[in-house]
């Protein structure tokens, strides 16, 4: 293997190397990378096992390429006659989010925004929280729910906004949104790619999500909810009943998915992740999974999530810009290879608004209507 491909974990400033087997992955669905790497007992070089413990604080690198900050959560242990194997398993610094329980006193925030939440939740771990974009205006009251894990907790203001959550290099959690970033090298049949399979499977697709949810106005804020969806007073709860409704046109019988918001949601947030279920469930079911040969594209650099990629597969039926939501290196008998998951960039964004509605604002002018095609695959 060259020294640009040459994995190594870094762990009390000692560099492990050898590998008989690695698989590292990383994607934009993902809170934590994770890797799993295998070697012989004795390590090359030297005359004498060096074992790396669990809970030990670890670097992963390819080549000059720091690709996973985190923590070593197992090394087990296998032989049989002829030699004795040893792996390395772990996760990025954002695995404890995901593990443990948020800790939080007392527990509420009102109106801060949501990377001063996910920042309090995160740091008792010690894990740093990035906007990677801007995450929108102040939470109006977010409340821990009994038993949540951070993650859990953090990810009820994520759905709210329609922002996603992943980690990088260095075990940060980021929060962003699809990326506009391309990739160098095109994936196209009969040329790089070696594997290709999509599931096409729509039975997480609806004909109609709803989005419910409560938040306490007064009877002028509660007029007829300008833009922001269908705002209701109730004279029992003396709150106003938010609702907003997004149809997916692909899903030709009804199929109806009821979501509860939590906390205060105003019209907009109910609306902004209507149209984020639907987009995003749309999106998946068209999510598709490729192999190529080496880590790196032609450019040199190393395939990488949240990159637009130009897919040419005649075979599924592609020729189309594609968001990379995942990508898993692997070394095995076979050499190198990457396995880079695909999806629609639609699945990790807000549904598009056209002019056309005569419902009137607030405000004056035209309330925008929703696009209810998701996307014309063809």
């Amino acid at each position: 293997m060259s020294d640009d491909n040459r994995v190594r974990v870094t762990v009390n400033g000692t560099d492990f190397a050898g590998w008989k087997s690695v698989r590292i992955a990383a994607g934009i669905d993902r809170q934590a990378r994770d890797f799993d790497l295998s070697v012989t007992d004795v390590w090359p070089g030297s005359d004498v096992a060096r074992r790396i413990g669990p809970g030990d604080e670890c670097k992963v690198w390819i080549g000059a390429d720091l690709v996973l900050t985190g923590y070593v959560d197992a090394t087990p242990i296998s032989y049989d006659a002829k030699q004795v194997t040893i792996s390395v398993k772990g996760r990025s610094r954002t695995a404890d989010l995901v593990d443990c329980s948020a800790l939080n006193e007392p527990g509420q925030w009102k109106a801060r925004k949501v990377e001063q939440i996910a920042a309090d939740l995160a740091r008792p771990y010690g894990v740093e929280v990035i906007a990677a974009v801007d995450t929108g205006e102040p939470v109006a009251d977010h409340q821990l729910q009994q038993g949540e894990s951070v993650f859990e907790s953090i990810d009820r203001l994520l759905k709210a906004r329609a922002l996603l959550s992943t980690d990088d290099a260095q075990g940060r959690m980021i929060l962003t949104r699809a990326g506009s970033d391309k990739a160098g090298t095109a994936l196209v049949v009969s040329q790089n790619i070696l594997t290709g399979s999509a599931a096409l499977d729509f039975k997480d697709r609806y004909s109609e999500y709803v989005v419910k949810g409560q938040k306490a106005v007064t009877e002028d804020d509660a007029d007829d909810g300008g833009d922001d969806g269908d705002i209701s007073l109730s004279p029992v709860e003396k709150a106003a009943q938010v609702k907003s409704t997004q149809p997916d046109s692909g899903i030709k019988r009804r199929r109806v998915l009821l979501i509860v918001e939590s906390g205060q949601p105003d019209g907009a947030t109910a609306r902004d992740r209507a149209r984020f279920e639907a987009a995003h469930r749309a999106g998946k079911s068209y999510q598709t999974t490729y192999t190529v040969q080496g880590w790196r594209q032609g450019d040199g650099k190393l395939w990488v999530p949240n990159q637009l990629v130009q897919i040419k597969d005649p075979i599924i039926g592609f020729d189309m810009e594609m968001l990379i939501a995942e990508v898993s290196y692997s070394l095995s008998e076979s050499g190198t290879t990457t396995t880079l998951t695909v999806a629609p960039k639609a699945a990790y964004e807000l549904l598009p608004e056209t002019p056309g509605s005569k419902k009137k604002r607030k405000g004056g002018g035209k309330e925008p209507a929703l696009n209810p095609p998701i996307v014309d695959f063809g």
